[in-house]
């Protein structure tokens, strides 16, 4: 379509004023910025009336895809009801309705739900909450954080010092100190990982080695001095690393052993990312908090959740004791009545049995792709999946930087969007390619995924 007038504006406007999130605002020089204006099911259209499929379901958020009118007049009605109230001391229904029903998914006794605005805020929560709760329970030098390498827990200073991307920090260092980092769980990278120890052929064994160097971790930095243990069920950053069995069994053991919180960081696996409504549910661990966000509400409005086990609330519930944190915009009435509806409409749709029954129709779709040499591993759970891209398939061979920048960013990532496909490319670790579609998709949507990757990855293996 030939540009318009009024696109011409958005563009002028976007390049003088808008400050793009993790972007880098030289490509725009030459080149349009993407305006996107439309959503409708499993698909989104920019300001040319070009169709892309939603396959990252935004950012991992969309998850009862785009243009559902229930949840927009929910937070209409909200809106005109109630438009805003902090939780400071005051509460409103919207909030105590959907911490209640939070709470009921929730496994175990996480029954303490404490609003934010998103993801980055729950964890920043989360570490604030572990500190002090140590200090009114008579230990107050546990403080430290572990991690894992190459997870990413958000940008805010506390939650950027948790995260395990060093190109992700060095700019905004120092940060905040006492955090450390094991070892992630991709067992397709374990012989590295192990020094030659393990090759991932047994994943028992590997989940195992991978658990006990928490352990160890806390033993180095001294038991008495370590607060928690930030993971996530399926690691997001590297692409997708699914926990081997055993694996968050054996780590709840040694939290319990070292009395370490252990923190589910569920800002992505949440809300039938992995066909249930937490992540700890899907692999049969119970955590002692669990931070959440985006597909609480689908994306419908800004809202996250920080859920501790009743205990860590109990030193608060003294008399003249608070947790002195909170956010103006956590709980936000709006929001909270989205989440209300959108979690209503995830048992009428029956949303995570949907997850479940097509998520081995999700991963068989992607394998397909195994027989391209650029393709090294296809891994993931429920309707998140990585698609790690190599070199040589034998070797297990990585792409340099140069070719990174080259293949992944210069032909892969422009190819999909060329081709329909929103999804990410990411070299935060070996190069991916990572979706996670809306919960609605079928089939169809999968088999248009894998011909659209077949084509732009095919192309790009060429340029090797």
């Amino acid at each position: 379509m030939e540009p318009t007038a009024a696109n011409a504006d958005l563009q002028r406007a976007a390049k003088d004023h808008l400050w793009l999130h993790f972007t880098r605002h030289g490509v725009y020089r030459d080149h349009d910025v993407p305006v996107i204006v439309k959503g409708e099911g499993a698909y989104i259209w920019d300001s040319n009336g070009r169709r892309y499929l939603d396959g990252l379901a935004g950012l991992f958020v969309s998850q009862l895809g785009h243009g559902r009118t229930e949840l927009a007049d929910a937070a209409a009605k909200q809106a005109k009801e109630l438009a805003f109230m902090p939780l400071w001391s005051y509460a409103h229904p919207s909030a105590i309705e959907l911490a209640d029903k939070v709470a009921s998914h929730a496994p175990g006794g996480l029954n303490r739900v404490f609003f934010t605005s998103g993801g980055g805020e729950a964890v920043e929560t989360a570490w604030k909450l572990a500190k002090n709760y140590f200090k009114l329970t008579g230990k107050p030098m546990k403080h430290k954080v572990i991690s894992r390498t190459i997870a990413y827990h958000g940008t805010t200073q506390g939650a950027l010092s948790i995260t395990g991307l060093p190109l992700l920090k060095q700019q905004f260092e120092p940060l905040v100190p006492s955090t450390f980092r094991v070892p992630n769980t991709n067992a397709y990278r374990a012989a590295e990982m192990t020094g030659g120890l393990l090759d991932g052929s047994d994943p028992e064994a590997f989940g195992r080695w991978a658990a006990d160097q928490i352990a160890v971790a806390i033993e180095n930095e001294g038991p008495d001095t370590v607060a928690a243990v930030f993971l996530e069920p399926v690691q997001n950053a590297g692409g997708c690393f699914p926990p081997p069995p055993g694996y968050f069994q054996r780590v709840r053991e040694i939290c319990d052993e070292y009395d370490v919180l252990m923190v589910s960081d569920e800002v992505i696996c949440a809300f039938g990312r992995l066909g249930h409504m937490f992540g700890a549910e899907r692999f049969g661990y119970e955590p002692d908090i669990i931070t959440c966000a985006k597909g609480i509400t689908s994306g419908y409005a800004p809202l996250g959740a920080m859920i501790a086990q009743d205990r860590l609330m109990e030193p608060f519930l003294e008399d003249g004791a608070m947790f002195a944190h909170g956010y103006t915009f956590g709980g936000h009435p709006v929001s909270t009545a989205v989440g209300l509806a959108n979690l209503a409409i995830f048992e009428e749709e029956r949303i995570l049995e949907h997850v479940r029954d097509n998520e081995g129709a999700f991963r068989s779709t992607l394998e397909r792709l195994l027989d391209l040499p650029i393709v090294g591993d296809v891994r993931g759970e429920g309707f998140f999946y990585g698609i790690e891209l190599v070199k040589d398939k034998a070797t297990r061979e990585t792409f340099t930087d140069e070719e990174c920048e080259r293949i992944l960013f210069g032909a892969v990532s422009k190819g999909l969007f060329a081709e329909g496909l929103y999804c990410r490319a990411d070299d935060r670790g070996d190069p991916v390619v990572q979706l996670a579609p809306p919960l609605i998709c079928d089939q169809s949507h999968f088999d248009e995924m894998e011909q659209v990757l077949r084509v732009v990855l095919d192309k790009a293996y060429a340029l090797l």
